[in-house]
Parts: C-alpha cells; structure tokens; sequence
C-alpha cells in the first residue's frame, strides 16, 4: 500500500458537527469537513490582508454548512459578520472552525452525522 493511501484510509474527510452556545439559551450548529492544506491557501490568498481575523473569515464562508450540506454564508455577509455582531460571538464561532478535533472511533459519531455516508474510512489498529 502506498503511503499516501495509508493516511487516507486513516483519517474521514466526513463533514464534523460544530456547535456554539448562544447567549438566548439556543445552540448555533454548523458542519464541516477537516481543513485541507489547499484550501488554507485559498483562504490565504482570499483574505484582504495577512491579518489572521480575514483569513479564518474567509474559511467560515467557504467551510461552515447546514446539515443538508449547504453553505450558512454568502461572501456578501462578510462586512454583516463583521459590523452587524459582537466579536466575542464571532471569534467563538472562528474557534470552533479552527479547532481540529481528533475524530473519535465510534458509531455514536457516526450516528450524529447526518450527512456520513455508509462508506466511510476508519481508523484500524493493528
């Protein structure tokens, strides 16, 4: 086996469940699939600036979806984002983004996923 093959039959590129508490009580919930280094660099290269605030900005439009798959943001909202909320809600929202969870080993996950398919990649010991 190729060991590029081998890191890909470790890990799950399957959408992760993210949430955030609300100060109304309500929890806000977005999925996304795990960063790839490309598109990190789309990213990069999106923001209007090297500030890290722009950047992960630009990754929570292209990378937070619904549970249907579907995008949460537009481009256009990224000034509403910016103006129209308070940063502490903004930055708990980036930091969930940036939190590389490790995937847990287990059919509970997969069970909280609504968007995992059947044929998913695990993780095996050996």
């Amino acid at each position: 086996m190729r060991a590029l093959d081998q890191l890909m039959a470790a890990v799950t590129m399957q959408p992760q469940r993210k949430t955030i508490d609300l100060p109304n009580g309500e929890v806000f919930e977005f999925w996304m699939t795990p960063l790839t280094l490309a598109e990190r660099t789309r990213a990069q290269k999106q923001a209007k600036s090297d500030d890290a605030t722009d950047f992960a900005m630009q990754l929570l439009i292209s990378k937070a979806k619904d549970s249907n798959g579907q995008p949460m943001f537009v481009a256009g909202e990224l000034a509403d984002l910016r103006n129209k909320l308070p940063s502490w809600l903004v930055d708990a929202l980036l930091l969930k983004l940036l939190q590389q969870d490790e995937p847990k080993d287990d059919e509970e996950e997969e069970e909280d996923s609504p968007l995992a398919s059947k044929g998913r990649s695990r993780k095996t010991t050996g």
